[in-house]
């Protein structure tokens, strides 16, 4: 029973996107590795830029700053 966790920063993902992700990602895990779609479960976590860093900066201080980069 294959588990897919994706974590993105709370910008705005539409519930197409995620449906997107969702069959994406099962499909590539049901043809690389021959698992039952049925049996693959996809989590879609979304985080607040204030509690996701990089750069040792917060994600809402470096989109104040105006960058962009790593989106």
């Amino acid at each position: 029973m294959p588990y897919i966790k994706i974590e993105v920063t709370r910008e705005g993902v539409t519930r197409e996107q995620k449906q997107a992700l969702i069959v994406g990602v099962t499909n590539l895990i049901t043809e690389v590795l021959d698992k039952d779609p049925k049996l693959t479960h996809v989590v879609i976590q979304e985080i607040d830029l204030d509690d996701w860093g990089y750069a040792g900066e917060q994600v809402s201080v470096l989109r104040e700053k105006g960058i962009t980069a790593h989106r």
